[in-house]
């Protein structure tokens, strides 16, 4: 498991007084306001980011880091991936899953016959969708609601899963 979480990507300044837009990556975009701090990844090392100020404009949030004061400094952020420590996330409910945390399992069915490898969860909305590439590289979608994933191991790196009738035909 990775000890860090995507939480957004910056995509553009916000103003003239330092702000940057950031596209969340995570499910509850109103979470930013309980953050304190965030992980900013450059080519070089990882720099820890105060938060100061946090607002919502559409489907972004616009972010206000400590010591960044300028539009100048803030466009030195651009593209840039934000991540909170494992311990910042927000606590899981039984049976809820990081997506980072899926993908690599091995997914198999109930009868032991080994589908592939989740590479990908699409967030529907009404549930996810997750995608299971198998040797052949096709693709599985898989509906990721209760009667389809029985079993969800992430210590061994296994799903196990019960194919719904006509799926895979």
């Amino acid at each position: 498991m990775q000890d860090v979480l995507r939480v957004g990507v910056i995509t553009g300044t916000h103003g003239l007084k330092g702000e940057v837009k950031v596209f969340p990556t995570t499910d509850d975009p109103k979470r930013f306001k309980d953050l304190k701090e965030v992980l900013l990844y450059t080519d070089k090392d990882i720099l820890p980011l105060k938060i100061t100020g946090v607002k919502f404009t559409k489907n972004l949030v616009v972010l206000k880091f400590k010591g960044f004061e300028t539009i100048e400094e803030a466009e030195k952020l651009k593209k840039k991936e934000l991540f909170i420590s494992r311990e910042n996330a927000v606590p899981l409910e039984e049976g809820e899953y990081f997506i980072v945390d899926l993908i690599g399992l091995q997914v198999v069915t109930d009868d032991g016959i080994l589908l592939g490898t989740l590479t990908d969860v699409i967030q529907t909305g009404a549930n996810d969708v997750y995608v299971v590439e198998g040797s052949d590289k096709k693709e599985i979608l898989l509906p990721a609601i209760r009667e389809c994933i029985l079993n969800t191991d992430l210590e061994k790196k296994i799903m196990t899963v019960k194919i719904p009738e006509g799926l895979m035909d």
